[in-house]
């Protein structure tokens, strides 16, 4: 990174020079070469990257763009989405994201989480929330690395972790590759995921399709756990897992990023506001409002079709460890 800003630094002392110098042939060239060099520091769309040999998160880049971010009208409804929860994805508004975005391709993995526990010392709490056959949430003295309810591998996602965690995990990140690394905000979020869609999910808004896109709530969920009652659970189809998957076993979205809609829900870096009135349109995080928790973000192995959903959002107080929340990373290039 120092050496990057040291070229960069160099490059718009060049500039300057070459700008107040009458211009001429030679110095037109040389400034065209600069502007390249300074462009093709930045990769390319949908390239891919890691920021160390061993242990970093695969990076994709996501170029700049805009989108509406929220629940268009009528999509709660149609969604059957509960009346107690609706009204947080609104209204909808124009979000103009103007830099490069880096972000992981995959949840961060058990596997991943586990080097920096091993290199921080980080203590394992033995407190988790699992869900119950049915489908209440139960405390248990579990954590990400045992006994989460269910078997996990080590390229599934880390799950039993809190936004404390997740915020100390990208700590580790940027001291040990050098950038800043951090949790998506909100807006990167949904824009990441609906990756240039607006419909209500990225794969297919068909109850019998979505089991080929996603691992959300399915038959093989509703058979582990009979007692959930929600009728928006998907019975239409099965996608093979009651509980996790591994990370990228169901097709990417547009961007090239795996499981946005599935698996787990997804630590975000906003305050919790319980609508978008006065949300920043810049891409930003959103510091103010109830910072006690924070947006959770995407769907997870046990969520109902109404709540998986690009637009859907809830707030989690970020102490709260739990089965079917885990966590992806980004960071500006």
């Amino acid at each position: 990174m120092k050496k990057i800003l040291a070229q960069c630094g160099v490059c718009a002392l060049a500039i300057i020079i070459v700008a107040t110098r009458t211009p001429n042939r030679s110095s037109v060239a040389f400034a065209a070469g600069l502007s390249e060099q300074l462009r093709v520091q930045t990769p390319a769309p949908g390239t891919s990257f890691h920021d160390c040999s061993t242990g970093c998160p695969e990076m994709v880049v996501v170029p700049p763009g805009r989108f509406t971010m929220g629940a268009p009208a009528g999509e709660e409804t149609r969604e059957h989405l509960p009346d107690q929860v609706r009204g947080r994805s609104v209204p909808q508004h124009g979000i103009t994201i103007r830099y490069t975005l880096a972000v992981a391709k995959f949840d961060v993995t058990r596997s991943e989480y586990a080097q920096f526990v091993v290199e921080t010392g980080r203590p394992d709490p033995d407190s988790c929330l699992a869900v119950s056959p049915a489908a209440d949430f139960i405390a248990t003295s579990g954590n990400w690395r045992h006994a989460p309810g269910f078997p996990q591998t080590g390229k599934d996602p880390v799950v039993c972790v809190s936004w404390d965690d997740a915020q100390a995990y990208v700590a580790w990140l940027s001291a040990k590759t050098g950038h800043v690394y951090r949790l998506l905000t909100e807006a990167e979020w949904e824009y990441a995921a609906r990756a240039g869609t607006t419909t209500a999910r990225y794969g297919s808004d068909n109850p019998a399709e979505l089991c080929r896109y996603t691992n959300v709530g399915d038959l093989d969920y509703s058979e582990q756990h009979p007692g959930d009652s929600d009728s928006t659970v998907n019975r239409a189809c099965r996608d093979g897992y009651a509980f996790t998957s591994p990370v990228g076993r169901f097709p990417p979205n547009q961007f090239g990023l795996y499981d946005m809609l599935g698996d787990v829900l997804e630590w975000t870096a906003d305050c919790w506001n319980a609508n978008y009135n006065g949300a920043p349109t810049d891409g930003t995080a959103w510091p103010s409002g109830d910072c006690g928790r924070r947006v959770v973000r995407g769907a997870s192995w046990d969520a109902g079709l109404s709540v998986s959903r690009s637009a859907m959002r809830r707030g989690v107080p970020t102490s709260t460890r739990i089965t079917s929340v885990g966590f992806r990373v980004a960071r500006t290039l």
